[in-house]
């Protein structure tokens, strides 16, 4: 099953490449993701990567998490689910 981790302090030159780079020398990368601000394309230097397995999830923490990115220490997490009941946008 795959796991989704959380990739934060990221470079803000960083891309979807870099993370799959990044990631892939811990095993198959199902997807990998850097979020951008909507209205600038800029990203927000934290990102998403899905692994196939938790095990390649738990290995790629463990060798990731720390690690120097173009001189920004990333952090490597456990994703945590979506919250859903935040303020609606229908209100306006």
């Amino acid at each position: 099953m795959n796991k989704k981790l959380y990739v934060g302090n990221l470079p803000y030159t960083a891309s979807n490449g870099t993370l799959q780079e990044l990631f892939s020398a811990d095993g198959e990368v199902v997807s990998a993701t850097v979020i951008t601000d909507r209205d600038t394309g800029r990203s927000k230097g934290f990102g998403f990567v899905e692994m196939a397995t938790e095990e390649q999830a738990q290995q790629a923490m463990q060798n990731l998490n720390g690690m120097q990115v173009d001189g920004r220490t990333i952090k490597v997490a456990e994703a945590r689910p979506q919250r859903r009941d935040g303020p609606s946008r229908d209100r306006w």
